[in-house]
Parts: C-alpha cells; sequence; structure tokens
C-alpha cells in the first residue's frame, strides 16, 4: 500500500487535487479541487456523505435537489463566498459561467439531518485573531452556527510575514482534543512565491515542514500546526475539516500547546526593539 502524502501540488489534468478518506489514510473526510473551462458541466452523484461547495474564482450555474442559482467570486482575495450546502442522497450540478469556475468540494458522512442551503456572506461570523505577528483574519463559512452535521470550513487571511495557527493547536485527540481531519488549500498573492507549514506531536516521532505554493495542499492528519506567508507573499488558505464533532458539538475548539499561550496575554511583551545591539 502506498504511504499517503501530506503535502500535494495540482495535478496536469483531471481535478486539481482529489482526497479520499483512502488516499489519505482516514475516516471522514474528503476533499476535491475542480478547474472547469467556459461551459463545462460537472455532476456529482449524492450518497452517504454531506457536501459543501466553496467557489475560488470565477462563476458557475450550481443545482442541487431543488435549489438552483448562480455562485461565484473573482478571486478569494476580494470577496467572501457563498457555500453551496448538501445533505446526503442530494445531486449536485455544476456549470461553469463564461470566465471558467475553480471550486472546493468535499464532504464527510452524513444522516440527512440538514436540508439543501446556500449560505450567504451576510450570515458567516468573521473575526480578527491573534495579534503581534500572527495576526490574521479568520472567517467561519459553515462552522456553528451555520447548520451541517460534521462539516467544518474556514477561510483564512494572513498578511504577508503574518503567522497563522499560533498558539499552535492539535485536534487528534491528543489531551483530550476532539478528533478532527483537515485538509489545508492556500492561494498567495502574488502567486509566485512560497508559505511554510508544520504538522508535529511533542509525544511521538512525527515532524513535518513543507514548503506551499500557490495551489497546493496540505493534509493535518494528527499533531500541532501552524503555517507563516512569506515577507513578500500574502495568504490565504481554505480548510476543510470533519471527524467526530456533529452537529453544535463542532463549535467545541482544540487543544493549543501550552508552552506558547503566555503570549495570548501579551503579543508584544518581550519583543525585541531594533538596534538590538550596538557597538
Amino acid at each position: 500500500m502506498t504511504e499517503p502524502r501530506h503535502h500535494l501540488t495540482p495535478a496536469s489534468d483531471g481535478p486539481l487535487h482529489d482526497v479520499t478518506p483512502e488516499s489519505a489514510g482516514w475516516r471522514y473526510l474528503s476533499f476535491a479541487v475542480h478547474k472547469l473551462a467556459p461551459g463545462e458541466q460537472l455532476s456529482h452523484r449524492g450518497d452517504d456523505r454531506e457536501m459543501a461547495l466553496t467557489p475560488i474564482t470565477g462563476s458557475a450555474s450550481v443545482s442541487a435537489g431543488e435549489l438552483e442559482g448562480t455562485i461565484g467570486r473573482p478571486s478569494p482575495f476580494d470577496h467572501m463566498p457563498e457555500i453551496l450546502y448538501a445533505p446526503p442522497g442530494t445531486d449536485v450540478g455544476v456549470e461553469a459561467g463564461p470566465e471558467g469556475f475553480e471550486f472546493a468540494l468535499g464532504g464527510a458522512p452524513a444522516e440527512g439531518r440538514y436540508p439543501v442551503a446556500l449560505n450567504r456572506p451576510a450570515e458567516m461570523e468573521t473575526m480578527i485573531r491573534g495579534g503581534g505577528g500572527a495576526t490574521r483574519q479568520v472567517n467561519n463559512v459553515l462552522a456553528h452556527p451555520l447548520k451541517a452535521e460534521r462539516l467544518i470550513l474556514f477561510e483564512v487571511y494572513v498578511p504577508r510575514g503574518m503567522w497563522s495557527g499560533w498558539p499552535p493547536h492539535c485536534h487528534d485527540g491528543y489531551a483530550g482534543s476532539p478528533y478532527l481531519e483537515e485538509t489545508y488549500y492556500f492561494r498567495l498573492d502574488p502567486d509566485d512565491g512560497w508559505a511554510m507549514h508544520r504538522n508535529y506531536r511533542v509525544d511521538e516521532d512525527f515532524d513535518e515542514t513543507f514548503a506551499i505554493g500557490s495551489g497546493d495542499l496540505v493534509l493535518v492528519t494528527k499533531g500541532f500546526h501552524s503555517s507563516a506567508a512569506s515577507p513578500g507573499h500574502n495568504m490565504w488558505f481554505l480548510n476543510y475539516l470533519a471527524g467526530e464533532l456533529q452537529d453544535d458539538e463542532r463549535a467545541r475548539p482544540p487543544f493549543f500547546q501550552p508552552e506558547y499561550t503566555w503570549i495570548d496575554d501579551s503579543w508584544d511583551e518581550g519583543a525585541w526593539s531594533l538596534p538590538r545591539v550596538e557597538a
């Protein structure tokens, strides 16, 4: 059996990314990124999974059950998305608009407790998190109290030179944390740069650090994790998560690495000013 890869670059044909529980070596989450030419169509046959569709660039006509509409945005750097939610057993259809359409489609096992929905930006909570060199904007685009059974979606905006996910956190069962599988889909502005992402455990020999390009995907299979944008490139990423938490339990927070949580009390305490030393 091939060992799952946790850092994926876009494919040259077919879906840009296509992660299944089998390919990832986990239980719940599926995730794909598709790029359609103008007028091109894609159909997803409803099965036993709830699905969420996130537009990335361009526009499309979409259908799910009796819902029909048009969604899209010029880029993820300028607009919040509309999120199409489809319960299990619901066919999803997509037809790209005149500028083409890039979108994410991910799912998780579900029973069908919630109806088809098109979640609008006005319904989504947005906040500024962190401070100092870890200031970022987090948009809860399909997180509690927006309804889903297992799926949780965030979009995160990280100015150039800043960190996200600091203090590092985990959600793999360690220290009583909830078990959630997660994907990070990255885009950079401008798109010729790179960023960094690290997954690691403190109780076992597991540590992986990746240099990330625009369009890359990282799987968080376990461990604490953080990301950092380079000084010349702003960073956006889209998170899909799914695991043991269901319904309102999806609001439960992860576990933050205790050694680093002191910074939440004062992001400026102990920070150097320059020049640090002089002759």
